[in-house]
């Protein structure tokens, strides 16, 4: 049997009421708010430090990229075992038309030592070795990655933090940018560790691009 033209009637006034008072049947959480707020005010951020204007002679210049992961108070700094750390930096820089060295032309080219000195403050070694690579700026990021047991709801919860600096090749900076991230994770701990670089990887980009573009030697 159908329903009555009345029941049908009173529905469709139920709705459009509902409608009218824009209700929903899941209305976020005021975390959830905040949380899209924040988001928001970010995004703006980035997309005017992306519109930063940049002439061409500056985008060509050179740039070596080198990470460094913190663990114990220590930087360990080979390249090979950050390479995709490296990518999610450098496939961003890459798009913006910026000139990058990869993980991999970096460690044919360059010593561990030479990388090191980076990570240790040798002027003298690291000056050689941007000779040694044509390059007229580096960027140096050093990545911290935690990832400790949470007690009440018992998953790892893993927290990232991570530091650039950009200098031209006499070690004069040019701009830094920080970033940090954290999230609950299970098994994969290094795996949720990228995710969580990448989601911050397009601010510290943001960053360092407006900050170049408007700062770089003979701009």
């Amino acid at each position: 049997m159908r329903p009555s033209s009345a029941i049908l009637l009173a529905c469709w006034s139920i709705a459009l009421s509902a409608h009218a008072q824009g209700f929903k049947f899941s209305n976020p959480s005021p975390g959830e708010q905040e949380e899209a707020a924040a988001r928001a005010r970010r995004d703006a951020v980035v997309s005017a430090q992306l519109a930063t204007p940049c002439r061409d002679r500056i985008k060509n210049r050179k740039i070596m990229v080198l990470i460094g992961e913190a663990q114990n108070g220590l930087v360990m700094a080979s390249q090979g075992g950050f390479g995709r750390h490296v990518e999610a930096i450098n496939t961003r820089l890459q798009a913006l038309g910026l000139r990058t060295y990869s993980a991999e032309q970096i460690r044919r080219q360059i010593a561990q030592e030479e990388i090191d000195a980076y990570f240790k403050n040798d002027p003298d070694r690291a000056l050689g070795a941007s000779r040694r690579m044509a390059a007229q700026y580096v960027l140096r990021g050093v990545i911290a990655t935690e990832a400790v047991r949470h007690s009440v709801v018992n998953v790892n919860q893993v927290n990232v933090n991570m530091d650039f600096t950009l200098a031209d090749a006499a070690g004069r900076p040019v701009s830094t940018a920080t970033a940090s991230n954290a999230s609950y994770a299970g098994s994969d701990v290094s795996g949720m560790a990228l995710t969580l670089i990448e989601e911050r990887a397009g601010e510290v980009v943001a960053r360092l691009y407006s900050d170049y573009c408007r700062n770089a030697k003979g701009r």
